[in-house]
């Protein structure tokens, strides 16, 4: 298969010519990481079989986009030919490449840096090993099967990291100049700090936001870093074959309950039999990075649902201490109806964040300095706000 001029094409695409990245983009074959992937469609995730249609296999390797891999505790590496699943969440992916990039540019990788990588297809190993050489490399994941294909597959092109299988939240399996995380966690793990060399760096992403985050290391142990002012968004850790499910319970309720407040977002009013409006149109928070970082930040693990259904458009906010809400609308500018219940007033919450964007003119996330304590404590401050992790 001709896939080097692709490969050569989408780094001219994702990375400047003069940068150190680019040769590895250019030249490592991502087609070769992921010989089969998941498709999503209207809500199922369909098996693509790259050998089954090589020019197809080719303009999604070397596009830049995300390929899921593995959906559930199913690994398209594993699953039948027309294999299809109704639903599920993914996993594991191999990240669009712009992204392995901007990652890796984020942490200010040197000609001699050791760096600590996250596996995933083993893609984004690659690319580090051309930029380093295998040596500076130890690549990380919880899932076995996702390691050893991933040491195969980086073997059969005469690359060979160090690697192991390994919770990034626990105790790491050396000492490093980087770690580079392209799962995202909260808090920053204190594990980190104690693997990382005097002077080290780390990046990462909050889980749940839009959040990169970079610190460096201090002499008493800690780090000080910020909130890059650019954004991406990561699956989170997970510690067993697949990820706890904790709105699943809620979700009936939530979905067809009336909840037990009807509100305008600010204000609400205790009365289920009042039916009001909310104060702005209706929004589904991952569509806006910086709200629902905020909101996240706050309440941490918000899920978020939505459907379109004989003209009505819903969003569902879930968290897992029993919370919801469900706003309703018709029309794309008209403000929606708002059920909500539970100990918390989620999209009331919600409204006080736009509240804030529309009275100060942004939000105070991005470009926030962050201070890690040798315990891992994270905590975000910029002028008067403040977050802690």
């Amino acid at each position: 298969m001709r896939w080097l001029p692709r490969a050569r094409r989408l780094a001219h695409e994702v990375v400047r010519p003069e940068s150190r990245w680019h040769s590895a983009v250019a030249t490592v074959p991502r087609h070769h990481f992921v010989p089969r992937w998941w498709d999503s469609a209207e809500g199922m995730w369909a098996l693509r079989v790259g050998a089954d249609d090589p020019d197809a296999w080719l303009e999604a390797a070397y596009s830049d986009q995300t390929l899921v891999t593995r959906v559930d505790a199913c690994h398209a590496d594993n699953a039948g030919p027309g294999d299809v699943l109704d639903r599920g969440t993914p996993t594991s992916s191999s990240t669009l490449p712009s992204l392995v990039v901007r990652m890796y540019r984020h942490a200010m990788i040197s000609d001699d840096s050791h760096v600590l990588v996250t596996t995933g297809s083993g893609y984004g190993t690659a690319l580090a090993c051309a930029r380093l050489g295998d040596s500076q490399v130890t690549s990380i994941d919880v899932d076995k099967h996702l390691v050893r294909l991933a040491e195969e597959r980086l073997a059969a092109l005469g690359e060979r990291p160090y690697m192991r299988v390994c919770d990034i939240t626990g105790p790491l399996p050396g000492q490093y100049d980087r770690i580079v995380s392209t799962v995202s966690v909260r808090p920053v793990p204190a594990t980190w700090l104690t693997a990382l060399r005097p002077g080290g760096r780390l990046v990462t992403t909050i889980a749940g936001t839009g959040l990169i985050l970079t610190a460096d290391k201090t002499a008493d142990g800690g780090a000080v870093g910020r909130i890059e002012w650019d954004r991406a968004g990561f699956m989170r850790t997970r510690h067993g074959s697949t990820y706890d499910q904790p709105v699943e319970a809620i979700w009936e309720g939530a979905a067809r309950g009336d909840g037990e407040e009807v509100s305008t977002g600010e204000y609400p009013q205790r009365y289920p039999e009042e039916v009001t409006t909310s104060r702005y149109p209706l929004l589904y928070p991952p569509d806006a990075w910086d709200v629902m970082s905020m909101l996240e930040l706050k309440f941490p693990g918000i899920e978020y649902r939505k459907k379109e259904e004989g003209g009505t458009r819903m969003v569902w906010l879930l968290h897992p201490d029993g919370s919801w809400a469900r706003a309703s609308t018709s029309g794309f500018l008209d403000s929606p109806t708002v059920h909500q219940s539970g100990p918390l007033r989620l999209w009331s919450e919600l409204d006080r964040i736009r509240n804030r964007l529309n009275r100060e003119g942004a939000l105070p996330v991005y470009g926030a300095r962050v201070t890690i304590a040798p315990d891992g404590t994270t905590t975000l401050t910029r002028g008067a706000w403040e977050t802690t992790l």
